[in-house]
């Protein structure tokens, strides 16, 4: 009976020993640490958008595109002999009823935007990304005062500008970066290789004009003093603010940029760069961007 007793015991021994080893407690992962502690963890990639636009060679590719036809078509519309027109709506005009402007003697000049136009800023959306922020006023304003040197050339935009230089055209930025940190984005664009911005002259900054983010009044600043024969931006509010009007649907919005007069203007005046991380185009739910006549699902 000693030796049944004691056989039993061992067996709840190692039953229990058994137990013990399978439940111990594994290591807490960083992620889980940090949850419990109220941090976020820092992200394992970025954004999906973000990996697109400043990874892919996709994206590098499609710049260069843009960037080749833009030259080329500013080039050839600089050594016309034909009358030059503004490609910047006339005061009182809309993209629904266009009317452009003859450039008389003034000197021929592209614009463009700056962010995601002309430079990436892939030191500063990463570090967003990286505080789970798709956008931070304040670290954005320390950005544009502080980040010359770590933000780069989107591909194809050096040789442009100086096929464009080089063909006498003056390249102009207008941006929505601020008056208040104008050296820093004149130190920015230096640093990214697209030469010497003089603010008032060919840097134009929110703030210039009263009317806040819309740049139609910048446009129609530089529009008085040059003759503007090209646009480059990555939203449409860079070649007229009435595509951003708030009670445009996303469709409305869509039709209004590609169909009628203005939908000539794309690739001859008008050069739109891919941005698929910011800006009102991403916006839409399922019933905006999918027709309802269109659904389909497998049987």
């Amino acid at each position: 009976m000693m030796r049944g007793l004691a056989f039993a015991a061992g067996l709840l021994l190692a039953g229990c020993a058994s137990t013990t080893t399978q439940t111990a407690p594994k290591p807490l992962s960083a992620d889980v640490i940090a949850s419990q502690v109220g941090e976020k963890p820092t992200p394992t990639s970025p954004p999906t958008g973000q990996q697109w636009l400043y990874g892919s060679a996709e994206s590098a590719v499609a710049s260069v595109q843009v960037y080749r036809s833009l030259a080329s078509y500013v080039r050839a519309v600089a050594i016309s002999a034909a009358p030059h027109k503004q490609v910047v709506l006339a005061e009182g005009s809309t993209p629904a009823a266009p009317r452009f402007d003859d450039c008389g003697e003034k000197p021929l000049a592209a614009v463009f935007d700056a962010d995601e136009t002309l430079i990436w800023n892939i030191g500063a959306m990463r570090y967003m990304a990286e505080q789970h922020k798709d956008f931070d006023p304040a670290i954005w304003d320390q950005w544009e005062k502080t980040g010359a040197g770590k933000a780069i050339a989107m591909p194809g935009v050096i040789d442009a500008v100086n096929i464009m230089r080089s063909a006498g055209v003056t390249v102009i930025v207008n941006t929505n970066r601020t008056t208040a940190n104008a050296k820093g984005t004149e130190d920015t664009l230096r640093a990214a290789g697209l030469g010497e911005y003089k603010h008032g002259e060919t840097l134009f900054l929110m703030g210039d004009t009263p009317d806040g983010a819309s740049k139609d009044g910048r446009r129609a600043l530089i529009a008085s003093r040059y003759c503007v024969i090209a646009m480059g931006g990555d939203q449409l509010g860079d070649f007229a603010q009435a595509f951003n009007a708030r009670e445009l649907s996303v469709a409305d919005r869509k039709t209004l940029a590609t169909s009628g007069p203005i939908a000539d203007l794309w690739g001859h005046g008008w050069f739109l760069l891919s941005n698929p991380v910011y800006g009102p185009s991403i916006r839409g739910g399922f019933a905006d961007i999918f027709p309802s006549d269109k659904q389909w699902e497998p049987k």
